[in-house]
């Protein structure tokens, strides 16, 4: 019996093309008033989570339905680093985050993403525990510093901060980690095998 691929159009990839398109939606909510509105912050906090979460839904669902395509495996990476980046990068322009955390998180994501593409002819990288935590806490930090922090109490703020500070030396290090298993994978690659003559 000849196996039947699963329809582009499934469920989870219909999932992950709904975060990519409430990414525009966010973007507007966080700067109306030029992001100075509590309301809008609030809403666009809220539409950053609804869409965060989403990742390990699309990923659960193709899994569990045996749904997984190469087209969702394209865009799923796609679509987290469209809401990331454009949190992070209008965070800044709102004057919320620090430039430098901002590009630092991006250099590094654009690095492993190409990096990881040229490694396709070895092996597929996949995401190790580090790299999740390193989502979940770049997920929780930019959701905290989402919300109209100046009408919360300060210890919001705080732990805003912490949030960040822990995402930015997971997201280092584990790039560091990956730049390291990739140039072991390239050398042994490159390596003659024992039995060579």
């Amino acid at each position: 019996m000849v196996d039947v691929a699963p329809s582009v159009w499934n469920a989870a990839n219909v999932v992950t093309v709904l975060r990519i398109v409430m990414v525009p939606f966010f973007a507007l909510a966080l700067v109306v008033d030029g992001g100075q509105s509590p309301t809008w912050r609030l809403i666009a906090t809220a539409v950053f989570v609804l869409a965060a979460s989403t990742d390990r839904l699309d990923g659960w669902l193709a899994r569990r339905s045996g749904l997984v395509t190469d087209l969702g495996k394209l865009l799923d990476p796609i679509a987290d680093k469209l809401l990331v980046g454009t949190a992070l990068v209008l965070l800044s322009v709102l004057g919320d985050l620090w430039w430098w955390v901002t590009v630092l998180i991006l250099v590094r994501e654009l690095g492993i993403t190409v990096m990881r593409f040229f490694l396709l002819r070895y092996l597929v990288l996949p995401a190790s525990r580090g790299g999740k935590l390193k989502t979940v806490l770049q997920a929780v930090a930019i959701g905290l510093l989402l919300l109209p922090l100046d009408h919360l109490p300060q210890v919001v703020r705080w732990v805003a901060w912490a949030a960040m500070a822990a995402a930015v030396v997971v997201t280092v290090v584990t790039g560091l980690d990956y730049v390291r298993d990739a140039l072991r994978i390239r050398r042994d690659a490159r390596r003659p095998s024992a039995g060579a003559v």
